[in-house]
């Protein structure tokens, strides 16, 4: 869909792209945004020194790799150039399907150089560039106050190049951490939209108020990370015991109830060009079979496995169904930690833990966004496994043209990990969450992205 680029064209082996920034298009401050705020952008997230999470989403880019990792220190053997103002030219490391999908990511969004460059160096973290009075965008609202933990409000951008299509004067978000008060605010009238449901009010709503009620198909799934450094889960027979001993379906039909799919492989239903594979199921007797073949007969010698949790009622509930689950399918003690968030995301980051709750939203709508998180030393691996097989096949695919041929080596990478690697997949999310009858103008998404500038009140519903 056009913005910011109102048109671009792709070379015939899908390896070169050229965006045309749209002469209209300006920043918050009146400034033209151009091509070379792209490219700008591109080189700032990819710069060592930033040590951007987010990185690794360029890497598609020819030489992105190399030089986020500095084994390239030229970033113009990189392949993003402005040729001029409204010119940017793209060059891809290998064909890659996905790529216009992913700028909808906020990874691949411009910055204001001048505007970082105030507040200090292009690869410098923590500066005051984003604080409310400094924040140049180029969206359809502008951050107007910050505080943090309270509200964060943003008002129209009367720059935005569509601003005449932008309905709403401004947004105010509250960040809620609990549920319960999230659902009281909603109800009171002092939200119009909520970041999701209670587990238990999804079926009062139902009931009651399906006019408000929103369950959409969604692109993720709820998984447990073992580690496998520690035991008993450096053995794969107990990883496959535990995988095969929870009945899925009771989970999503008896304690989730708003739309979930048990899930029979890691990637979920979504993408189109990637048949989903179904590996998972429900079996004790096979998974009790393992278990004894891994040393522990009927649980026994099995030591005892905490799942740790970051603090949330669902995460709670889910954690004590598959622990009683656990209990009666392996006899296995299974224990229950919770922790806050910053020292869960510690624990995962550091391999403190044995068993660890977890979940991944698809930053674009392809299997490979996925498969990609368990390759060897990625950041988002958090679990000491490792295969070469599975980083040969993810390399393959990467590199791999022809869509079904991509599709193969994605699905026997999928499986490869399934069959006694380090996860344990759940179920496959729904996107839930309550919206007020007033609220118009939303379309639903398999990546759960709200287009802001589309909504709009309509005071005849209130």
């Amino acid at each position: 869909m056009p913005a910011v680029a109102d048109r671009w064209e792709v070379s015939d082996d899908g390896l070169h792209y050229t965006f045309h920034i749209r002469p209209e298009a300006r920043w918050s401050n009146g400034d033209p945004v151009t091509a070379r705020d792209f490219a700008y952008a591109w080189r700032r997230i990819l710069s060592p020194a930033i040590a951007s999470e987010y990185a690794y989403m360029l890497y598609c880019l020819k030489n992105a790799r190399a030089y986020n990792e500095g084994k390239l220190r030229d970033f113009d053997q990189v392949g993003v150039f402005a040729a001029d103002v409204e010119t940017l030219r793209v060059e891809l490391e290998n064909p890659t399907p996905y790529f216009l999908s992913m700028q909808n990511h906020f990874a691949w969004f411009p910055v204001h150089q001048p505007t970082i460059e105030r507040f200090g160096r292009m690869d410098e973290r923590g500066t005051a560039w984003t604080h409310p009075g400094n924040l140049v965008c180029n969206g359809p609202f502008i951050l107007d106050d910050w505080l943090p933990n309270e509200k964060l409000s943003v008002r129209k951008n009367p720059y935005y190049w569509d601003a005449g299509s932008v309905l709403l004067s401004g947004i105010d978000f509250h960040p809620i951490e609990n549920l319960q008060t999230e659902d009281r605010a909603f109800r009171s009238g002092l939200l119009h939209l909520t970041a999701t449901i209670p587990l238990h009010r999804v079926a009062v709503y139902r009931r009651d108020r399906p006019e408000i009620l929103h369950i959409h198909p969604y692109f993720g799934c709820y998984f447990y990370r073992m580690n496998i450094t520690r035991p008993p889960f450096d053995n794969p027979l107990v990883r496959q015991a535990f995988a095969l001993s929870i009945n899925r379906e009771e989970i999503v039909t008896n304690v989730l109830k708003g739309g979930e799919q048990p899930a029979t492989a890691f990637v979920p239903p979504g993408d189109t060009k990637y048949p989903a594979i179904d590996v998972l199921c429900f079996d004790v007797e096979r998974a009790r079979t393992l278990l004894a073949k891994a040393g522990y007969p009927d649980g026994q010698g099995l030591p005892p496995v905490n799942i740790l949790y970051n603090t949330s009622e669902a995460h709670r509930t889910i954690a004590e169904t598959v622990q009683r689950m656990w209990k009666e399918n392996l006899n296995a003690d299974v224990r229950l930690l919770n922790q806050d968030w910053k020292t869960y995301l510690s624990s995962m980051n550091t391999l403190d833990y044995e068993m660890a709750r977890s979940a991944w939203i698809g930053d674009v709508a392809d299997a490979v966004n996925f498969l990609e998180c368990f390759q060897t030393d990625v950041g988002n691996n958090r679990t000491g496994w490792s295969s070469p097989e599975y980083d040969a096949l993810i390399d393959q695919a990467y590199a791999e043209a022809d869509v079904t041929k991509r599709s193969v080596l994605l699905q026997q990478a999928e499986a490869l990990l399934l069959k006694g690697g380090p996860i344990i997949p759940v179920y496959f999310y729904s996107w839930k969450f309550l919206m007020a009858p007033e609220v118009k103008g939303f379309t639903p998404n398999i990546l759960g992205y709200y287009r802001w500038k589309d909504l709009y009140l309509d005071p005849g519903e209130e």
